[in-house]
């Protein structure tokens, strides 16, 4: 029994049948042909590059041609690849003499070694795969190089900003790049955007040179009106340059200033160090006087004193400077500078003066000698005086102790205190290193004062036979006094270290009781007179000692008394008990 569904088989495989017939007969309908090649291909020069070609899906037989399309159209075969079952043989045909030559990988891959800038070309790959048709694809190739490093050349003469036109201000050369490089302008490091037609305020023009290598060079030249602001303008040039997958890369050349030639506006003169802040210079330093016009290049500079209004011309040069070798104070006055600047405005002011003021102060002269002897308790008036410019301010001062400000120094009531060096100076308020300073030595004539170092007794409040003592005696006066003692032994007199013009003696010596008597004395004496002061010591009790070996004596008389007595006693009893006993032991 047949299936339910037999008849429609059976009415169906003819027409299947009819299908394939017709497929057969129609080649165009089976799987076309397609290539996958990239279409834009990039690659640095010197570097090595594959160009693909692949047919899609499954062909058992296929032939690979790769054509070079070049500049006249024409596309010669550089070489063929056939694919016979899984292997696919490879056939050169025309290197176009390149070195190294064109290879093809055994994947059909056309393979370029080197890339040079001549290799910049469209590559045609065929793929003519029988039934299943012919396909064709094209792969444009780049190939990028950096350029080197950019040069620029400054215009290296003097350009004047009085030109009403366009100058010439450099030329940038960027070399051996592909694709062109582009350049660019900097002023202070800011972009110029300069047009490139002929313009009065500036404008830029471009040359680009395709050299023996097939790399292309750039020249770029600047032309603007400059101005006076230009002068310390930093300028600059910058090549820009492509690279692979969009990238971008930058060259800066060196910078450079331009010499500009600008009239002359403004004129400065001024006092050179050393000078106070106040203008003056002192006598005997050398000076400058200097002399600026911001002018260029530099003018020629005329320099002249003034007196009696007429102008005696000192020096004429380019620098603009004067010096004064060890200048006196004969050369103040009124000094000038003048700009010889014939481009300069009628309304620009070229001529400039100053006064030279010199500071001096000459040696300072005392009314006194260096030495002032003068009588204890007596007065006197030294005066200091002083020429100097500007007007000197005067001080008294003793031991760097101030007395007082002024020419005059009053000494009244005058002690010993009184000795010592008195110094005056002079010095000038608005010039502060420039100062003189004079001295005297005062010496009080005197009899001689004197202290003494007042003596105590000991803690029990009395001094004692044999106690030691040391007494001390200080005087001043002048001349030098001279200290002695009622007793031999004092120590030479000598100076008191801190305490000027005081000398002391001492004596050390043991207490007795003729000294409690009589006392010690000590003497000051000069020429003028002398002082004596007594020490005295009040009661003087005997030593402790002497004290003791009295007591003990009278003990032992009292106590070989009593042994007498008792003796005696016994005596005087023979009857006694006492005496029986010793009698009774003496029997044998």
């Amino acid at each position: 029994m047949e299936p339910p569904d037999a008849p429609a088989q059976a009415r169906g495989a003819p027409r299947l049948l009819l299908l394939a017939v017709l497929l057969a007969a129609h080649p165009d309908a089976q799987a076309e042909v397609r290539l996958s090649v990239p279409p834009l291909v990039e690659v640095m020069r010197g570097k090595s590059v594959i160009l693909d070609c692949t047919p899609t899906g499954t062909h058992d037989h296929y032939m690979l041609e790769w054509f070079l399309t070049d500049r006249s159209g024409a596309r010669p075969r550089l070489a063929s690849a056939e694919m016979q079952g899984s292997e696919l043989q490879v056939t050169m045909h025309d290197t176009r003499g390149r070195s190294p030559p064109y290879q093809l990988d055994s994947q059909g891959r056309l393979v370029l070694a080197e890339a040079q800038v001549g290799d910049e070309r469209d590559y045609v790959c065929v793929v003519r795969a029988g039934a299943a048709g012919t396909a064709e694809a094209t792969a444009r190739l780049n190939v990028f190089a950096k350029p080197e490093a950019t040069e620029v050349s400054p215009n290296k003469g003097t350009l004047s900003v009085m030109e009403d036109s366009a100058q010439e201000i450099a030329t940038c050369n960027s070399r051996n790049g592909n694709p062109a490089p582009k350049i660019t302008w900097y002023r202070n490091g800011q972009r110029l955007e300069v047009p490139v037609e002929m313009n009065p305020e500036g404008y830029m023009t471009s040359r680009t040179v395709r050299e023996a290598s097939g790399l292309l060079s750039l020249t770029s030249t600047l032309y603007l009106r400059l101005r006076k602001d230009d002068r310390d303008a930093s300028f600059h040039c910058a090549a820009h340059y492509s690279l692979p997958e969009g990238r971008h890369g930058r060259l800066d050349s060196p910078t450079f200033h331009l010499t500009l030639h600008y009239p002359t506006e403004h004129v400065q003169f001024w006092v050179g160090s050393p000078s106070t802040p106040a203008g003056w210079v002192r006598e005997g330093d050398t000076v400058q006087l200097l002399c600026r016009g911001d002018g260029s290049p530099s003018p020629e500079y005329t320099l002249f004193r003034l007196q009696d209004e007429q102008e005696e011309v000192l020096n004429v040069n380019l620098e603009g400077n004067l010096t004064l070798e060890g200048v006196t104070r004969g050369q103040s006055g009124t000094y000038g500078c003048r700009v010889e600047d014939y481009d300069a405005a009628d309304d620009v002011q070229l001529s400039k003066t100053l006064e030279l003021r010199v500071a001096y102060l000459d040696p300072l002269e005392l009314s006194e000698g260096k030495v002032l002897s003068l009588p204890l308790n007596s007065s006197a008036v030294v005066n200091c005086s002083v020429h100097g410019l500007p007007t000197p301010a005067l001080r008294w001062t003793k031991d760097s102790t101030p007395l007082g400000d002024g020419p005059m120094l009053s000494l009244s009531s005058i002690t010993f205190d009184s000795n010592g060096t008195y110094v005056c100076e002079a010095s000038l308020p608005t010039v502060p290193v420039l100062s003189r300073t004079q001295n005297f030595t005062l010496l009080v004539q005197g009899s001689p004062e004197l202290k003494t170092a007042e003596i105590e007794p000991k803690a029990d409040g009395s001094w004692r036979e044999g106690d030691e003592v040391t007494l001390i005696c200080s005087a001043r006066g002048h001349p030098d006094p001279k200290l002695s003692w009622s007793q031999l032994g004092g120590s030479p007199a000598e100076p008191i270290p801190g305490r000027q013009g005081w000398v002391s003696s001492s004596l050390t010596l043991k207490v007795t009781s003729a000294l409690s008597r009589d006392g010690i004395s000590c003497e000051a004496s000069n020429p003028h007179g002398n002082k004596r002061h007594v020490f005295h010591f009040g009661t003087v009790s005997p030593q402790t000692s002497q004290a003791g070996v009295a007591v003990m004596a009278v003990a032992v008389s009292v106590g070989l008394l009593l042994l007498v007595v008792a003796v005696f006693y016994c005596v005087r009893r023979k009857g006694g008990p006492c005496c029986r006993q010793r009698r009774e032991k003496g029997a044998p």
